[in-house]
């Protein structure tokens, strides 16, 4: 799923993910905006067929967190 979720980032951001982790800030590290977000949200919930709510986010900070959303999803 970690692949996925950087090939999304990739796709959607059109940004280098080399070197990008599970510890990886979406804001400090990457310096994605609301609008970015938005994007990949949208991206995600697109490839695993979900609906994540603006509250969801509230709790996602970093890659490791879209992973650990997920997988409390049961999206492996």
């Amino acid at each position: 799923m970690f692949e996925k979720i950087l090939e999304i980032l990739q796709n959607q951001l059109s940004i280098d993910v080399t070197g990008v982790t599970e510890e990886t800030s979406f804001r400090d590290d990457l310096r994605i905006d609301s609008l970015d977000l938005y994007e990949v949200v949208t991206a995600l919930e697109d490839e695993y067929g979900i609906e994540i709510q603006p509250e969801d986010l509230d709790g996602i900070f970093t890659v490791g967190d879209v992973v650990e959303f997920l997988a409390k999803r049961g999206i492996e």
